[in-house]
């Protein structure tokens, strides 16, 4: 018998890494502060073993590894310790896993309660956007003890093509947000460039096949370049939650009283994109900026 995982959120990450959980034949209990959206799951995947949860509490009380993914601090806070928080329903013994990009000082926050609690912790935040995320192909940044992700593998591993154990608890969490705000300043560069290049004259695209030949040559380029060029936005990394990473980011070097000069002003540029925006659309959406300018 494969272990109960129950899953808290389900968004553009959540719903494709709980799909992979049941097609992998784990019993799953979700739930989501939209009711909506794990009814639809579980009419969907009506093959599979799966339960809509009451509430956090019922959800994480059913599990034997929870799994949560939310969109921010606070919606991570409410989930936990809020009404009917999962805090309350963990049982000794269980794993408990976060994939949310929240703060370090958050994750050992929680880390603390759940060895109160008995239960094993792992702040394990993803990286591979909702492509890997449908493949089973995301990337695990992983804080917390060596045994506790060892008990965890056999689910995480149905939803990773690469599990990275980083140090302890808060250290998922620091690393993720070191390569967000990587991520975050490459798209940020490259909007930047093809503003430059195409108010001169010259075709964004011709900047992409010099870039994809030389040492300028990125991943991102692969993914991001082509929304830029058509200036077509669908979210796969919604711009509001790079616009929160990048903060958190800024945050985390403030406590240990370092400067980050490039993220700040790339910060300015994220912030006036999401204010001027109507929809929500991916951090590629960055490139807005000099199209109003």
């Amino acid at each position: 018998m494969k272990p109960t995982v129950g899953f808290i959120g389900l968004g553009l990450m959540g719903t494709p890494m709980c799909r992979n959980l049941l097609k992998a034949g784990f019993p799953v209990v979700v739930w989501n502060r939209t009711r909506e959206k794990t009814e639809e799951l579980a009419r969907e995947n009506a093959q599979f073993d799966v339960k809509v949860g009451t509430n956090p509490r019922e959800t994480a009380a059913k599990a034997d590894v929870l799994i949560t993914i939310v969109s921010d601090p606070p919606a991570l806070e409410e989930v936990l310790w809020g009404r009917d928080g999962a805090m309350e329903g963990l049982r000794r013994g269980s794993t408990y896993i976060d994939s949310s990009t929240v703060s370090p000082a958050l994750a050992r926050k929680i880390g603390a309660a759940c060895t109160e609690r008995g239960v094993g912790f792992l702040d394990a935040p993803v990286t591979g956007g909702t492509w890997g995320a449908e493949k089973g192909e995301l990337v695990f940044m992983v804080g917390g003890e060596k045994e506790v992700l060892e008990r965890a593998k056999p689910a995480l591993q149905t939803m990773a093509k690469h599990i990275f154990l980083l140090g302890p608890t808060g250290a998922g969490q620091t690393v993720k947000l070191a390569m967000n705000l990587i991520l975050a300043l490459q798209v940020d560069a490259l909007a930047e460039a093809l503003a430059l290049v195409t108010t001169a004259g010259v075709p964004g695209e011709r900047l992409i096949e010099v870039l994809q030949s030389s040492m300028a040559r990125a991943g991102v380029l692969d993914v991001k370049a082509p929304l830029m060029l058509k200036n077509e936005f669908p979210p796969s990394f919604p711009l509001r939650l790079m616009h929160k990473d990048i903060a958190l980011a800024l945050d985390l070097a403030k406590q240990h009283a370092i400067t980050l000069p490039a993220a700040a002003a790339a910060y300015s540029t994220y912030d006036a994109v999401k204010k001027s925006s109507t929809d929500d659309p991916d951090f590629a959406a960055v490139a807005r900026f000099w199209k109003k300018s």
